[in-house]
């Protein structure tokens, strides 16, 4: 197995507070990625092919950008930070708007990502081999035949050891995440990264 250091992917909400505060009288690992899933996410940037989301989206013949599109949420640790780099106020003024535009084009964004995941889900559990469909590129730094394997596999007792779940079980923890988060109000859902 891949060991991974550093970057987790957490799964928010525009009422985050207000969720986090009722997660925090039931066990929080229900909601946790698995640190593959932040370097499954983050393909786009590092592949020199076709990443696995868009290579899964094209197989199940599934619109994935729902779920790509949850990384586009500014949120105000990186807004901060690209503030802080800007060279002029028009450059700062452009950051705010670009801002405002990712959090405009989210607006309501809950239903539509969970109807792409149910229909995602429901579309891989009829696929054999998962892994031997993907193409990798030349560097696999996903630990393929482990992440992408045993899609139905159900999640240890207790779902503590989320930081290995698999492909499956991290699909089945964002549902989870995203009916909770609806049954407490939340009408944005998003990716953040730390």
């Amino acid at each position: 197995m891949l060991e991974f250091m550093g970057m987790d992917a957490y799964l928010m909400a525009d009422n985050h507070e207000e969720l986090y505060a009722v997660m925090d009288q039931e066990p929080r690992q229900r909601y946790n990625l698995s640190r593959t899933f932040y370097h499954f996410m983050c393909r786009p940037h590092v592949s020199e092919g076709t990443p696995e989301l868009d290579q899964i989206g094209a197989l199940t013949g599934v619109d994935i950008q729902p779920l790509s599109q949850m990384e586009t949420y500014p949120d105000e640790m990186s807004r901060e930070w690209a503030l802080e780099q800007a060279a002029s106020e028009t450059e700062r003024q452009q950051i705010l708007q670009e801002a405002e535009t990712a959090k405009a084009n989210l607006t309501g964004n809950i239903d539509k990502v969970l109807a792409t995941l149910e229909e995602l889900m429901s579309a891989l559990a009829t696929l054999d081999n998962l892994p031997s469909l993907l193409d990798h590129g030349r560097r696999d730094t996903l630990d393929s035949p482990r992440y992408f394997a045993d899609f139905l596999r159900e999640a240890g007792e207790g779902e503590i050891d989320y930081l290995d779940n698999n492909f499956g079980q991290d699909l089945r923890v964002i549902k989870r995440f995203l009916e909770f988060a609806k049954s407490h109000g939340s009408a944005i859902v998003y990716f953040a990264y730390a």
